[in-house]
C-alpha cells in the first residue's frame, strides 16, 4: 500500500495526476487494503481499528482448510485471532497447519492465537456464571472471548435456581464484578434471581439446554426476555461469543472512565 500511495503522490508532483484524481485513487487504495479476498471469504483487515477487536471467524459451516486460511491471513494484520464452534476435527487440522502456537479451547469449541500473551488490560474482573455443568461450553464461549479481548474472567458454574444455596455461597464473587454473564437453560431462571440481587450489567445467555419443551432453548430466551429485574440484557441462544463480548465492551468503558 506504502509503494502504491507513493506512485500516486509522484505523479501529483510530476504533474501527471490532478489532486481530485489523486485524492480517489488513494481512497480506492485505501479501500482495498482494508479487505483480503480468499475467494471463498472477504477478510476486514480493518475491524480492530474501527471496534476495537479483530474479525472473528465463526467455524460452522466452513471447512478446516477455510477456517486455517482465514486465520493464517487474518495474523498477518492482528495481534490476536479467534474463531468459534469449531469441531474437534476441524481444530486438529488447524492446530497441524501452517499457523504455529494456534491453541484448541475443547469446551468451548474455540481456536485462538497469539502473536504474543495478552496481558490482562484493565482492572477488575467479569464474572461468568453457568446454571449447570451442561451449559458450560456457552459459558466458556462467553469466558474465552473475555480474555481475549483483555478482561480478567471469575467463573462461577453449577450454581442453577435448583439448590439456589450454591448460587449464595459464591454472591460475593459475583457482586464483585464490574459486569456479569449468565449461561442457563431449562427455564432460564437464574439470569432473573442474579439480576435481582446485583448493581452491575447482567448479560443473559439462553442455551438450549433442556427437555421437550425447553423447544430448544427458546423458553429460556422467553423467560429471560420476559425478566422483572432490572438491569437484564438478553442475546441469542447459544450466543456465548455474544455475551462475553459485549461483557468485554462494557468492561473496557467502565477502565475508561476509572
Amino acid at each position: 500500500m506504502n509503494e502504491k500511495l507513493l506512485e500516486i503522490l509522484s505523479a501529483v508532483q510530476n504533474g501527471t495526476l490532478s489532486p481530485a484524481d489523486a485524492e480517489k485513487a488513494i481512497q480506492e487504495t485505501m479501500r482495498q487494503s482494508a479487505i483480503a479476498d480468499l475467494g471463498f471469504a472477504s477478510l476486514d483487515l480493518k475491524r480492530e481499528k474501527r471496534t476495537g477487536f479483530p474479525e472473528v471467524v465463526f467455524g460452522e459451516g466452513k471447512t478446516a482448510e477455510q477456517i486455517a486460511s482465514i486465520m493464517l491471513k487474518l495474523s498477518e494484520h492482528a495481534d490476536r485471532v479467534m474463531a468459534t464452534r469449531v469441531s474437534p476435527e476441524k481444530a486438529a487440522v488447524v492446530v497441524n497447519g501452517g499457523l504455529k502456537n494456534v491453541m484448541y479451547h475443547e469446551t468451548a469449541r474455540m481456536l485462538t492465537w497469539f502473536r504474543r500473551p495478552i496481558l490482562r488490560m484493565r482492572e477488575g474482573y467479569v464474572a461468568v456464571v453457568s446454571a449447570g455443568t451442561s451449559d458450560m461450553p456457552v459459558a466458556e464461549e462467553a469466558a474465552i472471548t473475555l480474555e481475549c479481548m483483555g478482561s480478567h474472567v471469575e467463573r462461577v458454574y453449577d450454581v442453577g435456581v435448583a439448590g439456589i444455596h450454591r448460587l449464595f455461597a459464591r454472591l460475593d464473587t459475583i457482586r464483585g464484578a464490574s459486569v456479569v454473564v449468565v449461561a442457563a437453560g431449562m427455564e432460564g431462571a437464574l439470569a432473573s434471581v442474579i439480576g435481582g440481587l446485583v448493581d452491575k450489567p447482567v448479560i443473559a445467555v439462553p442455551t438450549s439446554i433442556g427437555y421437550g419443551a425447553n423447544f430448544g432453548g427458546v423458553s429460556a430466551l422467553l423467560t429471560m426476555l420476559n425478566s422483572c429485574a432490572p438491569g437484564v440484557s438478553v442475546v441469542n441462544i447459544d450466543n456465548g461469543f455474544g455475551a462475553g463480548y459485549n461483557a468485554g465492551i462494557i468492561h473496557t468503558q467502565i477502565a475508561k472512565r476509572v
